[in-house]
């Protein structure tokens, strides 16, 4: 998982407000139930001594954002008056949740929101196609396109003496249209980086796309043939094979960074040695196992590397005044500072992980600290 989505919750200082609600609104009595859960988190946020200024910019946001239908979550990050992240959850959190500190509570938001994969999905008959392309900061893009060609898309029946004349003219009114439709499919594929193309609809149409797709595409198409563009299909069997294709996507990346920490055999597992790699900006992915009851904590300095599981240690870096945080949130920290990437894995995905952490590093050498040599 990329983390560049939260550096501006680390290019300011704290102490930061960081709030998770459920603010699902599909019952008759959902704001009154919103407004009393975010009335407790208030209370909570005060109580931790939290500026109230900040926190009345928060509760306008809480207050004022547009609903969602059915159950989601809202995370909302704010420091010194100002709100500088909002998140929608597409399920509410676990807990509702709110924190004053030094540094923002980022983990139940990346633990939410998993592995990130950006997608396009291209719903195509023989006139043209409707695509919709979701970026992995889940920003959606639209295209509908109108195929060129609208004379003679069906194949006459045979007989005749100009049946072939009329089959060529729809084959290539379709190749026409399919070719249309490729090129937007590309553009948006282009845009959001994807990892998967589905395309849909009508199987005709859907071969054609693909022959015309750049071979870049080609390979990580599906088709299905699911679906229709006709008022009132049911879209169902097409959802479900692009979140059945998008999750496999996810996990054949967690089973990757997987593979690339076994491979390193005695180095960046446990705590110490992923703290240690942060500290020598060693770290290309971190693997953390979810954990909401987690409670551990690190010191830090100024600096994202200035990180330690001893405040002597950062004294001895000349950090003046080392601050002690959640490990979590200054993991989080050290990885966005030092452009690394996160794999959030659930305990039954790795169950010996040393301290439910470890790290696949961009570099080993003589003095890379880890299991074998301290």
């Amino acid at each position: 998982m990329q983390l560049s989505f939260l550096r501006p919750l680390y290019d300011r200082p704290g102490p930061w407000c960081s709030v998770y609600l459920d603010a699902s609104r599909d019952t008759h009595d959902s704001r009154p139930a919103v407004d009393l859960r975010w009335r407790a988190l208030k209370g909570h946020l005060l109580e931790q001594g939290a500026d109230p200024v900040t926190v009345d910019t928060v509760e306008e946001v809480v207050r004022r954002h547009d609903p969602m239908p059915g159950d989601y979550g809202l995370a909302v990050f704010a420091t010194r008056g100002r709100v500088v992240l909002t998140e929608y959850l597409s399920a509410p959190p676990l807990r509702d949740l709110a924190t004053w500190a030094l540094v923002p509570h980022t983990m139940p938001l990346v633990a939410q929101r998993g592995e990130q994969v950006a997608w396009v999905r291209v719903l195509a008959d023989r006139t043209g196609a409707d695509a919709v392309a979701v970026s992995a900061g889940g920003v959606p893009r639209r295209a509908h396109v109108k195929g060129r060609e609208s004379y003679q898309l069906r194949r006459v029946k045979p007989g005749g003496w100009s049946q072939s004349r009329y089959q060529r003219a729809a084959m290539e009114a379709w190749h026409h249209n399919a070719g249309d439709a490729a090129a937007a499919t590309a553009e948006l594929a282009d845009k959001v980086g994807a990892d998967v193309v589905v395309a849909a609809g009508d199987i005709r149409a859907t071969g054609m796309i693909a022959a015309q797709l750049p071979e870049r595409w080609q390979d990580v198409l599906v088709r299905t043939d699911a679906g229709a563009r006709t008022g009132g299909a049911d879209p169902a069997a097409m959802d479900d094979l692009t979140v059945q294709t998008i999750a496999e996507v996810a996990d054949k990346r967690i089973a990757a960074a997987l593979d690339r920490f076994g491979m390193q055999e005695d180095v960046g597992a446990g705590l110490d040695a992923v703290v240690a790699a942060l500290q020598r900006n060693q770290v290309d992915t971190m693997l953390i196992v979810d954990d909401p009851s987690a409670d551990g904590e690190l010191w830090i300095g100024p600096e994202p590397t200035e990180i330690a599981t001893d405040p002597r240690q950062l004294e001895a870096m000349s950090v003046a005044d080392p601050q002690r945080v959640r490990a979590d949130a200054a993991l989080l920290r050290a990885l966005v500072g030092t452009d690394a990437e996160l794999t959030v894995l659930a305990p039954e995905e790795a169950p010996e992980l040393t301290d439910g952490v470890g790290a696949v590093l961009r570099y080993v050498d003589a003095s890379t600290p880890g299991r074998g040599n301290g």
